[in-house]
């Protein structure tokens, strides 16, 4: 007679992906791994590029904001547009490390989708498999307790966030500036790409639990505790946001990756820009001086 399979407090059988589902469970993580790798993997490669991160008046959101230029970089410096901060990068900078600004600020919002409420679910499930879905084991036996020991550090969401809100306020002026070529306004593709993305990567922030909690999560009743019809209106907007978190986190992650394929495309001269201005943004196409944005 076959002995039933060994189970933890609920019914759960134990062991790696056991369980006694019978849909195709699996193809959400592996979906997750797939799509955040590839973001990953893109981000990276582009943040070590250093170049081509601007068109005109387009600048990536991965480079941005840019702190520090190399006006050697071809299409890549934006002297102009007011896009950088301090100037160039300076001579003591390592010459094994690219003059590349997005090393320099992807790490901030970078923390916040690491310690993001609904990512963590994402990255635990597929990265980690603890555990890999509802109802399926996963490798980890026991007391979980990550969140008090391992992954304490996941406590600076909230400070994050705080950066971050500062941080779309940067995008929106970057998307407002790309609407203005040579001191004429215009439209172009890359400055509606570049719009969208803020508003994207807003939202995101607006949906955040954190964001969410600081206008009404520390109070147990709205009635009973009268606060202000300012906090009560803002926190049901945080909410509108936060019941659509996990669409936007997908939706914004991709759409940043697509800005800058679109604008380093432009760049290179790959693909043309639409624009009112009737101007070619490829850095090819342009004097150095101009490519600085000059």
């Amino acid at each position: 007679m076959a002995s039933s399979p060994e189970t933890l407090p609920g019914g759960h059988i134990i062991g790696l992906g056991e369980t006694r589902r019978k849909d195709n469970w699996w193809a959400s993580p592996i979906m997750t791994v797939v799509y955040i790798g590839a973001a990953l993997a893109y981000g990276t490669w582009a943040a070590f590029q250093g170049d081509h991160y601007q068109a005109g008046p387009y600048l990536t959101p991965l480079y941005s904001p840019t702190t520090l230029a190399d006006p050697a970089a071809i299409g890549g410096a934006g002297g102009g547009y007011g896009h950088v901060w301090f100037g160039n990068f300076p001579s003591w900078w390592p010459s094994f490390i690219p003059a590349s600004p997005a090393l320099l600020i992807l790490p901030l919002p970078g923390f916040l989708r690491l310690t993001c409420y609904y990512y963590r679910k994402a990255y635990y499930r597929s990265f980690m498999g603890t555990p890999p879905g509802c109802s399926v084991e996963g490798v980890l036996k026991g007391q979980y307790g990550g969140e008090t020991k391992l992954f304490l550090w996941q406590n600076f969401h909230r400070y994050a966030l705080y950066l971050a809100l500062i941080y779309n306020v940067i995008l929106f002026y970057d998307a407002g500036i790309s609407f203005f070529y040579k001191g004429s306004f215009g439209v172009g593709v890359g400055s509606i790409i570049l719009l969208v993305n803020a508003s994207l990567l807003a939202s995101y922030s607006f949906g955040c639990h954190s964001f969410r909690h600081l206008f009404g999560g520390r109070l147990d009743c709205f009635t009973c505790d009268s606060p202000s019809k300012a906090q009560h209106s803002t926190w049901k907007f945080a909410t509108w946001f936060n019941e659509r978190h996990m669409q936007v986190a997908w939706i914004s992650l991709g759409f940043v990756m697509f800005t800058d394929i679109y604008i380093r495309s432009v760049s290179h001269g790959i693909i043309p820009d639409l624009n009112t201005w009737g101007a070619n943004m490829s850095a090819a196409a342009r004097p150095a001086a101009a490519a600085l944005g000059l």
